[in-house]
């Protein structure tokens, strides 16, 4: 199905045409005319499916309609990587249609709240918040959602992982009850479906590619002890200076900057990335990464989703995450917008019984490849086998990439008409 399809505005289409979005992805075909109609909806979509284009284009579309009647839409995400990428979004897809947003999300110096401040109070189209900085917004009285046409809250299970249910519901508390609410999640487990039945009325759902990683991405695994990671590593990535991008993730924070030692000893040119980091620093990293001037990017789950990076040529499992889901959205980095891809794990004898819900999860048995040779024998693979010892710690930051610690962005803008030079390949 093609975009024009939809009759959206000539405005719209530009952005669309400008960008070279032509075909739409299964979510987006299925989530975008219920959208146009009004309705409520549930989707399930995991990341890389093109679902933040699958609201944004309906949405847009409404304001072009319509016009600027103060704000419109409210887009609650979970940590400020997504708040960005849906802003950075927003502005490609809005160009033409003079559309105006502002991304809310917490921390930097006094003047960026002020700025944040002055834009809710003036009121802009398209408001993009993690729930703790929007909140101290509305404790200070001061902004007035009573215009808000259409709350959509992305990945809404991770934002219940992280604990911010009562944030969430004290927002909603503050918007009008005549209101068209969207839910986009990558997995729908109980708690989402009984949030749902609180804030959604009569919703359409629709199901896609849940919780499973796209068919293009080759994916394989290593039995290896952990005194044996680094030394593979070593092999796998010897001599692959080829990789344009590659993306290695470990489960705690303490083997970032190590890795990052080793891999420019290498001669690669490596960043890590940690919920340490300031965000001014997150920022520059990224940068560097999106640009191709960092070939190795370690970092833990902070960025497992909400970043928006095309050809990456490897996904790397330097440790099993603990939450399968986490793998399917690690290995989502890859093969994005219809590319091919390729995701190695590295199971230790630590990790098996964890691995073995990732495969139960995405119903496939993944190959071990024996290790190279010359480095011994790894562990058999046993999956009965439960981790030994207390609970390691996560690196996942549940809380440590929410929204309490970041600067903003920018003031809210009203775009004109000049060069445009959106070029952005379709993905989410």
């Amino acid at each position: 199905m093609n975009f024009k399809d939809f009759d959206f505005t000539s405005d719209v289409m530009d952005g669309l045409t400008s960008m070279g979005f032509e075909k739409c992805t299964p979510v987006q075909e299925f989530a975008i005319p219920v959208i146009l109609k009004g309705k409520d909806l549930i989707a399930c979509a995991q990341t890389g499916t093109g679902k933040t284009a699958a609201y944004l284009l309906p949405i847009l579309n409404n304001i072009s309609r319509e016009g600027h009647t103060g704000m419109h839409t409210l887009i609650i995400a979970p940590t400020r990587e997504l708040v960005l990428q849906i802003d950075q979004q927003i502005e490609g897809f809005s160009y033409f249609t003079g559309a105006s947003s502002l991304a809310v999300y917490g921390g930097g110096v006094g003047a960026a709240f002020d700025q944040q401040k002055s834009a809710l109070v003036q009121g802009a189209d398209i408001i993009v918040a993690t729930p703790g900085r929007l909140l101290s917004h509305i404790n200070m009285k001061y902004s007035d959602f009573s215009t808000i046409q259409t709350l959509i809250l992305d990945e809404a299970d991770r934002m219940l992982d992280m604990g911010f249910f009562d944030d969430i519901m004290r927002i909603i508390g503050e918007l009008p009850s005549e209101r068209q609410t969207l839910l986009f999640s990558a997995t729908m487990p109980p708690k989402i479906r009984q949030m749902a039945g609180m804030i959604l009325r009569n919703p359409e759902q629709i199901n896609i590619a849940i919780s499973k990683p796209a068919e293009n991405i080759i994916q394989a695994a290593y039995m290896v002890y952990e005194g044996q990671k680094v030394q593979l590593l070593k092999e796998l990535l010897k001599g692959k200076t080829d990789y344009k991008s590659v993306l290695i993730f470990t489960s705690r924070k303490a083997n970032v900057n190590g890795l990052v030692r080793e891999l420019r000893r290498m001669g690669f040119s490596a960043d890590g990335m940690l919920s340490d980091l300031e965000q001014k620093e997150r920022e520059e990293v990224m940068l560097r990464f999106r640009n191709r001037e960092t070939q190795i990017l370690v970092a833990t789950d902070i960025v497992s989703r909400g970043i928006d990076i095309d050809s990456i040529d490897l996904v790397m499992n330097y440790d099993v995450p603990r939450d399968p889901e986490d793998y399917v959205h690690r290995i989502g980095r890859t093969a994005r917008a219809s590319q091919s891809g390729v995701a190695i794990t590295l199971i230790s004898d630590n990790d098996m019984h964890d691995f073995r819900k990732i495969e139960e999860l995405i119903e496939r048995e993944i190959i071990k490849i024996p290790l190279p040779a010359g480095m011994g024998n790894g562990p058999e693979y046993n999956p009965s086998i439960r981790r030994r010892g207390s609970m390691r710690p996560s690196a996942s930051g549940r809380r440590d990439n929410s929204n309490r610690t970041a600067p903003a962005k920018k003031e809210f803008r009203h775009r004109d008409r000049g060069n445009h030079q959106g070029h952005r390949k379709q993905g989410e």
